[in-house]
């Protein structure tokens, strides 16, 4: 069965960002005013990665999304799949 969970939701005025499980494979999904993202990674280190790419993402959103995938990972424990825990660029 392919389940999806959800593991992070940040929303700001500028955009929003959700960070699914599904499959032990995560699923990112990013948008803002007229621009949209969706794209699946291995771990929470690519998703970080791939965010600090992303053109049109604030500098201000992609902070909130390291606070929260930080504290996330500090309530969950153990992600589902064994997808590593390594946050390239969180404090």
């Amino acid at each position: 069965m392919n389940v999806t969970r959800h593991f992070s939701d940040t929303r700001t005025a500028e955009g929003r960002v959700r960070i699914l499980v599904q499959s032990a494979q995560f699923v990112l999904d990013a948008e803002g005013p007229g621009w949209q993202h969706r794209s699946v990674h291995r771990d929470l280190g690519d998703i970080t990665l791939e965010l600090a790419w992303l053109p049109r993402l604030s500098a201000s959103l992609y902070g909130e999304v390291l606070e929260d995938m930080a504290r996330r990972v500090q309530l969950d424990g153990a992600l589902p799949g064994g997808g590593a825990t390594d946050l390239p660029g969180a404090a």
